[in-house]
């Protein structure tokens, strides 16, 4: 399935785009380097990849600069590279719409699943626009997700969200009214339990709140927070 799958590795560390470029090329992987944010953000634009690896402490251009500049342009799933202790780092890097994140050190094998599991949630996400007639819907009062061409639309309006953003959303739609644990979430929708922060899931649930608000405040409602609990998406049947 990953075979031939393109990834943008961007780092200022030669040593480190060469390691991970060798892990990622043995399972198949067409690999790509950029050594600062703007050639980064440069490729990123005019080339389309599955998923880009980002240091966020670059020359030129910070990773966060990057993954907000192209947030503009393009949904293409982002995993962040950060050094350990800058957690306050890893939380901008989530709200300018970065779907993942890796602390340094780490094992190139972890990179490599990481990439692979952010490919198994993607890989049937690309847009359709001829699924307009699609009848694989959740539809809700202020909400309709066509899980056929990967869209999500209120009041007429379609709603941009990242891989993640979009996932997080389609989990609670498909358990309405159920309560998760943060816990629970970063395991389902994350898809690891033995590494992670919980913050991850807060990120995430706040922009998704903003995205929706944007084209209705009535969706964005729906995400409730279940206080020293975690989350859900409420339904009103009035």
């Amino acid at each position: 399935m990953d075979k031939g799958k393109r990834i943008l590795v961007v780092d200022d560390e030669d040593r480190i785009r060469r390691l991970i470029r060798m892990y990622l090329e043995r399972d198949d992987f067409v690999v790509e380097e950029a050594e600062n944010g703007r050639q980064a953000l440069d490729m990123a634009l005019e080339n389309d990849y599955d998923v880009i690896l980002l240091d966020i402490m670059m020359p030129e251009m910070d990773g966060i600069e990057v993954c907000e500049e192209l947030r503009k342009e393009k949904m293409t799933p982002v995993i962040m590279l950060t050094a350990k202790g800058e957690e306050s780092n890893r939380v901008q890097g989530f709200e300018v719409g970065a779907d993942d994140y890796i602390v340094k050190p780490f094992s190139p094998r972890e990179v490599v699943l990481r990439v692979k599991a952010v490919l198994r949630r993607t890989s049937n996400s690309a847009l359709n626009d001829s699924s307009s007639h699609s009848n694989n819907l959740i539809v809700f009062p202020h909400l309709t997700i066509d899980l056929d061409a990967y869209r999500v639309t209120s009041n007429d309006q379609e709603i941009s969200l990242t891989p993640k953003e979009y996932e997080l959303l389609v989990f609670l739609a498909q358990s309405p009214d159920k309560v998760y644990k943060r816990e629970d979430l970063l395991k389902e929708v994350w898809q690891y339990e033995f590494f992670g922060d919980l913050r991850t899931v807060d990120t995430h649930v706040k922009r998704l709140r903003e995205k929706l608000t944007n084209v209705s405040k009535e969706a964005a409602k729906m995400i409730v927070t279940v206080w020293g609990i975690g989350y859900k998406l409420e339904v009103d049947d009035k």
